[in-house]
């Protein structure tokens, strides 16, 4: 139940009716109407800016018409208690308490209170993660990787279909290097020779020790004699093993994807040479020269003939090559050839989740996608900002055995999966993120996650003391309750988690959610202090009994509180 969606609806068709009989004139497009939050600042429940949209077609005030629409309302709304005029022209509603006790009465045992059932489902793919198969994952990747998990939760409990994929780029020269580092290690294993740790090339995290340790082990008919004879089996073989790290990487952090897509087999498919040959057909693609990138020397660069993608007609600075001088196929080709294979799974929206590195690298896929699908929103990009770690206040390092990154092991055996999800959610995903191992681990206020879960803990608690359990469906015939307005406060944020949820959703924000749990957290536990001087604020009573009112009020807030953090990915512990 979304009261503010409920309200829209119910104030469209009052002004519907009100058209009809000729009191106000309404525009073709009423869309620019919303109900939404009111700032903390009004002594009210909900917002609404429809006189403001009115106005000009009524060739009146803001001020006008919004008297016009209060009369409506009040006359047809019993649920009313107050309704204010704030200019420029906003209509402010305030409840009466029997509309919040029949509100906890609609939403008690609803599972999934906040989930979308109005819309029509969609089909999503969502990609992410897609580190070169070359390693553990970093730090680097921890952010994308949750990003990626989250909104494929959030699209999930909005109950649309989401696949999530993970794209192995297995082919090109960073393979190359990856394998005969590989190779090296196997070398050194087995007949004692030195890696050459001076070749900028190779990689030389010590991992490469245990993945060259496990394809000797598993393969011991193999001669490794010669890297040219081996090389393709040890480029699978090596592949295979970096994508079992990759996995328990992301297993550690709650994270599993349903696909793994291969460049290798779109190279080999031929998916390349049948994407350029498309983009031909329609025109998208010339034989060219790009000029020298800005800020480089262009008496240094060589202008030569290539195959371009008129990325230009879609708004991006310059058309891309998709094949080098060479006549190899670029990076972006094989990309190319990747996004069209999406398309052909028929999904309504693709989500692809980008380090910020990769940041430039949007407007040229977005343009590829929409000269192959004519469709403009297709395909939509978040990018993923980078994380620092701080410690006392200062850069935190940890180990770097690994190679010469910080490994999500590393940050998982420091602060735990849960710590590292909800962190790393705390803010949006487009500013940089300050990671604090000292507030992590700290119990108090101001550890988000800790928060959090001591409201759920101390939920759980109450239900614990009186042989109840958190997740036992709640039967209560009497709703007839006398909520003050330190209850209808608390009420007042636990009405606006659909809207949180749809906003979210819509935006692809995940963060609005473990933000929204904080700000629901810590109206109860302000709520629950209050019981130290006030007892008709304490839950359970003197003969360790609990009123209906109050089983009601702790259930609503801890099935929100279990979703939210279901979404994010981390644990509700019933005891802490």
């Amino acid at each position: 139940m979304n009261i503010f969606e409920t309200y829209l609806d119910k104030i469209i068709d009052l002004i519907k009716k009100a058209n009809q009989d000729n009191l106000i004139t309404l525009p073709e497009n009423l869309s620019g109407i919303n109900v939404d939050i009111p700032p903390s600042k009004f002594n009210c429940d909900m917002s609404t800016n429809v006189a403001m949209v009115l106005s000009k077609p009524n060739n009146k005030s803001p001020i006008e018409v919004a008297e016009i629409i209060t009369n409506i309302i009040k006359e047809n709304d019993e649920n009313i208690d107050d309704i204010k005029i704030e200019k420029p022209g906003f209509i402010n509603l305030k409840f009466k308490k029997i509309f919040w006790n029949n509100f906890l009465k609609t939403i008690i045992n609803q599972k999934n209170y906040g989930s979308n059932t109005l819309k029509d489902s969609k089909k999503y793919l969502v990609e992410f993660v897609s580190a070169n198969p070359t390693g553990p994952l970093h730090v680097g990747h921890c952010r994308g990787a949750i990003l990626g998990d989250v909104i494929s939760n959030l699209l999930t409990f909005n109950n649309h279909k989401v696949t999530k994929e993970y794209y192995v780029n297995d082919y090109g020269n960073q393979i190359i290097h990856f394998t005969k580092s590989v190779y090296f290690r196997i070398r050194e294993i087995l007949f004692k020779e030195k890696f050459p740790i001076d070749n900028k090339d190779l990689y030389p995290g010590d991992y490469l020790v245990d993945i060259a340790k496990n394809i000797i082990e598993q393969n011991k008919g193999i001669n490794f004699d010669n890297f040219d004879s081996i090389s393709k089996d040890l480029t699978k073989l090596s592949v295979q093993e970096s994508i079992k790290l990759i996995k328990f990487n992301l297993n550690n952090l709650g994270i599993s994807h349903d696909n793994f897509a291969s460049e290798t087999d779109i190279v080999l498919n031929n998916e390349v040479d049948q994407v350029v040959d498309k983009l031909k057909k329609d025109q998208f693609v010339y034989l060219g020269k790009i000029k020298a990138p800005e800020g480089e020397d262009s008496k240094n660069w060589v202008e030569r003939e290539q195959l371009l993608f008129k990325s230009t007609d879609f708004g991006d600075d310059k058309d891309r090559a998709l094949q080098k001088t060479d006549k190899s196929w670029t990076y972006f080709a094989s990309d190319v050839a990747y996004h069209n294979t999406k398309l052909k799974r028929n999904f309504d929206v693709l989500i692809n989740i980008l380090g910020a590195d990769h940041a430039g690298y949007i407007k040229r896929i977005t343009s590829v996608v929409e000269a192959l699908s004519g469709d403009k929103n297709k395909l939509i990009c978040k990018v993923s900002q980078l994380v620092k770690l701080i410690k006392d206040g200062q850069p935190f390092k940890m180990s770097k055995r690994k190679g010469d990154y910080i490994t999500v092991e590393d940050l998982i055996s420091e602060v735990g999966k849960d710590a590292t999800r909800f962190i790393m959610l705390s803010r949006s995903n487009d500013v940089e993120l300050d990671f604090d191992f000292t507030k992590v681990k700290e119990k108090s206020k101001d550890n988000p996650l800790y928060y959090v879960q001591y409201c759920y803990a101390r939920i759980s608690s109450v239900f614990r003391n009186l042989d109840k359990s958190i997740n036992d469906k709640i039967e209560v015939s009497n709703y007839d309750f006398k909520y003050t307005d330190d209850e209808i406060k608390i009420f007042k944020k636990i009405s606006q988690w659909p809207k949180c949820v749809d906003v979210a959703t819509a935006k692809l924000e995940p963060h609005r959610i473990p933000v929204y749990l904080y700000e629901l957290a810590s109206e109860f536990h302000s709520y629950w202090n209050m019981g130290r001087a006030d007892v008709t604020k304490r839950f359970i009573e003197k003969d360790n009994t609990i009123k209906d009112e109050k089983i009601v009020f702790l259930k609503v807030v801890s099935n929100i509180i279990k979703n939210g953090m279901n979404i994010i990915g981390v644990e509700t512990p019933e005891k802490m």
